[in-house]
């Protein structure tokens, strides 16, 4: 009897232990993602555009052609991938999940509405993610190992210096590497293993050892590997996904002009309206904007300082050019992607469906409902889509996390740290496949957040030398 009392003590403990956890968790997460930081995401995004004279705007057309069609380098250039693979690699790495589940949560949260804040949300992050790409190009350098580092911390460390750069190199590293087991390892194998295990039946333990087993193979290859294996999954999944998505939203055809009517008022609308199956939904211009531009920039990461990292391994000597080529990434991921996901959804008629116990469906489960209104195999499709943009997203994070691991360990113990690292992230893989952590998901958050407070005030410092060398590139 006394073991029983004891053991139930101790799993009271536990429990409470967890729930405190949790609960200090979430109200960091609040803090951090609240009103304040989304409107420091935005006032820099539309800082950038005017200084520097609305060029990521007004070259966008460039910077697409630079991606399709390619230039090819004069002579011998620095770097380990092609521009075009690294631009995949940072793209799959941002596409992830979240551009199918995160799109159906922003809608039932913030109404149709945020549709519209999060498309703008990607067209102000172009000019943030093509500053950051710009100074990481420039500040890279290569490795004992032969293979090129950069991003923020290389930025920090020699653009800044002294203390304070050194300082903020080493923060942002921390929270990269924390970002890496998160929101780029943990949350996607959970979001894909639930889906598979829903549609396909498939136990949650055999994917998460078929994705830890297929990212640790990759990963052995090293940045080529990923850059091949990116440059193949990404565009072909996107194309697929993107041919499903239209299909739904021109079967759908008759609810299109409400569905764009229905955005606009809503996302003007000071007073909070209603809308969805029996209004079930409310939702007021505020709460469009928060959920619509949070949505945005998780999705694009634009301000986050992941993006340069990939891009410092790009063969180039135009940091301009690659600046443009990366910036890419945010139009083609949030205002494509998650639009098109978003107006599938909402000409489909299923925003405000419930379930059996009367709660709003959201997730993954309104994005399948929304592609079986005029697909049979809705739910096949949804679930391939799941495992193929959470697969580029676990190596593209991965590489992250190493690079910021190097940093922080030195060149000198690179080989140890890369092993440890790669073996530890392809473990978690397997976790997060099959555990619900909920925690976890608040930690991503935090780490995503925390990561953009170095680099947004790296970017502050550094704008006028972006500028200097888009007016020295544009001369040649």
């Amino acid at each position: 009897m006394y073991e029983i009392r004891k053991s139930l003590i101790k799993w009271i403990k536990s429990i409470g232990e967890a729930f405190v956890l949790e609960n200090i968790l979430n109200h960091m997460n609040k803090i951090i993602w609240g009103p304040a930081t989304l409107c420091i995401f935005l006032g820099t995004g539309i800082f950038f555009l005017v200084v520097f004279n609305f060029m990521p705007w007004r070259r966008l057309g460039y910077a697409l052609s630079l991606v399709f069609r390619p230039e090819k380098p004069a002579g011998k250039v620095k770097g380990d991938i092609t521009p075009f693979a690294s631009l995949m690699t940072s793209l799959g790495a941002c596409m992830g999940t979240g551009n199918i589940a995160g799109v159906a949560c922003a809608l039932v949260l913030g109404g149709p509405g945020a549709l519209f804040w999060m498309c703008l949300s990607s067209f102000t992050g172009l000019p943030v993610i093509f500053a950051e790409c710009v100074l990481s190009v420039r500040y890279r350098e290569k490795s004992k190992t032969g293979m090129m580092c950069g991003g923020p911390m290389y930025v920090m460390k020699y653009g800044i210096g002294k203390k304070t750069g050194m300082v903020l190199a080493v923060c942002f590293s921390v929270f990269t590497v924390g970002a890496s087991f998160g929101i780029g390892n943990m949350t996607q194998t959970n979001a894909a293993a639930a889906a598979m295990k829903e549609i396909w039946h498939i136990p949650k333990p055999l994917t998460g050892f078929f994705m830890a087993v297929s990212v640790f193979l990759v990963l052995v290859a090293g940045i080529g590997g990923i850059g091949r294996i990116c440059s193949i999954i990404v565009p072909a999944a996107s194309m697929l996904y993107l041919s499903c998505a239209f299909t739904v939203i021109i079967l759908n055809y008759r609810n299109i002009p409400g569905s764009f009517l229905e955005i606009i008022h809503m996302a003007f609308s000071a007073k909070a309206v209603t809308c969805g199956i029996g209004g079930s939904i409310t939702a007021s211009m505020y709460t469009a904007m928060k959920w619509g531009i949070a949505r945005g920039v998780f999705s694009n990461e634009a301000g986050l300082g992941s993006a340069p990292i990939a891009a410092a391994a790009a063969k180039t000597d135009a940091p301009a050019k690659q600046g443009y080529i990366h910036m890419t990434g945010a139009f083609i991921d949030t205002a494509v992607m998650c639009t098109v996901t978003g107006l599938a959804i909402c000409a489909s008629g299923v925003l405000g469906m419930k379930d059996m116990n009367g709660q709003l469906i959201t997730g993954v489960e309104l994005t399948i409902r929304a592609f079986e209104t005029a697909l049979k195999g809705g739910g096949h499709i949804i679930c391939a889509g799941m495992l193929f943009f959470a697969f580029p997203t676990l190596l593209g994070w991965a590489y992250y996390g190493e690079k910021a691991l190097i940093f922080l360990t030195g060149q000198r113990f690179e080989k140890y740290a890369v092993v440890i690292y790669r073996i530890l992230f392809c473990v978690m893989c397997y976790v997060g496949a099959v555990k619900a952590l909920k925690p976890v998901w608040d930690f991503s958050d935090i780490m995503n957040g925390l990561m953009a407070v170095p680099n947004l005030i790296c970017l502050w410092i550094k704008w006028r030398e972006v500028r200097e060398i888009c007016l020295k590139e544009q001369k040649k």
